[in-house]
């Protein structure tokens, strides 16, 4: 497995390896072991799977209870996927960085606690599916406007159309109204 930092403190860009033949093809995307060595050491207690068409923005969400640390990938189509880093005591605070995620590529991006998270469809319908290590919390969930100036995230918006964006997601904060984490906030129990 190749590991490759990120701009975002903690956030790691991993390419498993993959063994294919004629048949098809084999990878690991997830060993405790591997993973740990690559600074993933977090156990993870719910997976995820999503299914959204082209255009759709899902996010950008962070939980302040309960704070999540993701591990992401695409097993259908291809997503622009953003982490916003939204920890106050991280050099990287404020910061953004985007990846694109495809099944062809089985790239997974590793998104650590007290960071925004969403992603952009590119193709037609795109399967996005995702470990997480703590529980969703609706009650604490909060979505960091897709669009904010301030962070100035660069999507790679189709056919010059608007995002696609949910009700929930529409009604996003703005960087300077955002709840920032601090390392006690994320310390895990």
């Amino acid at each position: 497995m190749e590991i490759e930092a990120t701009p975002i403190a903690g956030a790691t860009l991993l390419r498993p390896t993959v063994h294919g033949d004629a048949r098809g093809f084999f990878l690991e995307t997830w060993h405790a072991d591997r993973y740990g060595e690559a600074g993933i050491d977090q156990p993870f207690v719910q997976d995820n799977h999503s299914r959204s068409s082209r255009g759709i923005l899902r996010g950008l969400h962070f939980q302040t209870t309960q704070p999540q640390g993701k591990l992401v990938r695409v097993t259908s189509g291809e997503v622009f996927d953003v982490i916003v880093d939204c920890r106050a005591d991280s050099a990287s605070c404020g910061q953004w960085y985007g990846v694109t995620l495809t099944a062809e590529n089985h790239e997974q991006l590793w998104v650590p606690p007290g960071c925004a998270h969403g992603f952009y469809v590119l193709s037609n319908s795109a399967d996005f599916l995702y470990k997480c290590t703590d529980y969703y919390h609706p009650d604490s969930e909060i979505t960091l406007a897709w669009d904010d100036p301030t962070v100035g995230i660069d999507w790679p918006i189709l056919d010059g159309t608007l995002p696609q964006v949910s009700e929930k997601d529409c009604q996003g904060l703005r960087w300077d109204a955002l709840p920032l984490f601090s390392n006690e906030a994320l310390r895990q129990p």
